[in-house]
C-alpha cells in the first residue's frame, strides 16, 4: 500500500484545532462511519432475548431483556461477536459452555444478515463531509473493525474508496489480533498506513474501542456519543477518549471555501 503523503506541519484548513498535529487517522466502523451499530444492536436484542426466555438465569433481576443501548455499549460494542456473547452472557450469571455461546454468535449473525439486506445501510453525512476535508489535506485514512462485514459495509454505504486501508474482522483472525480493549487492529491499521501511532487519531463509539486507542499510545482518541444518554460522555472520557463528539462533522471548521468544494462534490450527499 503506498498512502498519499502526509501533510504539512501547518493545521490543516477547515479542520478543528484539535486535528492540527494529526497526521493520519484510524476510524471505527459501526457506529462512527455507518449507522450499522443500530442494526448489530436489535440483531443481538433478539438473539440474548431470546436465549433467557429459554435458558434463565436463577436470580429473576438477571432476566431483564438486553438492553440497546446501556448493555449494548457495555458488552458488545467493538468486540468480536464471541467476545460479546460471552460477556453479555457472563453478565446475567450464566457459565455456559463454549458451544452455547457460539450458538447465541450465530444466531446474532443470521438476523444481523437478514436485517441488513432488508433495511440497508448509510453513511453518516458529518462523517462523510470530515473524510473529505481529511482527504483534501492528503491525511491517510484507515478504517479498522472487529466486524467481518466491515467492508460489506462501507461499501453499501458508498465510502469504501474514501480509505487507504481496511482492517476488519477477518484481516484479526488471519493475523491472530486480540480483541479490543487491546490495541493491536489499530497498530495494524496504523502501521499499513506508515504513520507513527504518536502522530495518527483514532476515532471510536465503543467503550473498548478508546480504550483500545489510550492503550495504543494514539495521538488523539476522539470519542463519539450519538446516543446522548445518560453518563455515556463521561464514560468514553472515562475510558480514554481526549474527546467527545456527538458527530464527526464537529471536527470541521466551516468556511466559506469549505462549503463550496463540498456543495460541488458528487457522492454521499451532506
Amino acid at each position: 500500500m503506498n498512502p498519499r503523503p502526509a501533510p504539512s506541519g501547518k493545521s490543516p484548513g477547515g479542520l478543528a484545532p484539535a486535528l492540527r498535529d494529526i497526521r493520519a487517522v484510524v476510524l471505527d466502523t459501526d457506529g462512527v462511519i455507518t449507522d450499522s451499530a443500530r442494526v448489530h444492536a436489535a440483531a443481538w436484542k433478539t438473539a440474548f432475548d431470546a436465549f433467557l426466555r429459554d435458558q434463565p438465569p436463577e436470580d429473576p433481576d438477571q432476566r431483564r431483556p438486553f438492553d440497546t443501548h446501556d448493555d449494548y455499549l457495555r458488552y458488545v460494542d467493538g468486540k468480536s461477536r464471541l467476545e460479546g456473547a460471552a460477556a453479555f452472557l457472563a453478565s446475567r450469571g450464566l457459565d455456559l459452555p463454549a458451544e452455547t455461546v457460539r450458538e447465541v454468535a450465530a444466531d446474532k449473525e443470521r438476523l444481523f444478515t437478514e436485517r441488513l439486506r432488508e433495511e440497508g445501510i448509510d453513511a453518516y453525512p458529518g462523517t462523510v463531509r470530515l473524510l473529505r476535508a481529511l482527504r483534501r489535506e492528503g491525511m491517510p485514512l484507515a478504517a479498522a473493525s472487529a466486524s467481518r462485514h466491515a467492508g460489506e459495509l462501507l461499501t453499501r454505504a458508498g465510502v469504501r474508496d474514501l480509505f487507504d486501508v481496511l482492517v476488519d474482522g477477518g484481516e484479526a483472525a488471519r493475523l491472530g489480533l486480540p480483541g479490543k480493549p487491546e490495541p493491536d487492529l489499530f497498530l495494524e491499521a496504523a502501521r499499513r498506513l506508515g504513520i507513527p501511532v504518536g502522530r495518527t487519531a483514532v476515532v471510536e463509539d465503543a467503550l473498548a474501542g478508546v480504550e483500545a486507542g489510550r492503550r495504543g499510545g494514539f495521538a488523539l482518541v476522539i470519542g463519539v456519543d450519538r446516543t446522548a444518554g445518560p453518563g455515556t460522555r463521561e464514560r468514553l472520557l472515562r475510558h480514554g477518549a481526549h474527546l467527545v463528539v456527538r458527530d464527526l462533522g464537529e471536527l470541521i471548521e466551516e468556511t466559506e471555501e469549505t462549503e463550496e468544494t463540498e456543495e460541488t462534490e458528487g457522492g454521499v450527499p451532506t
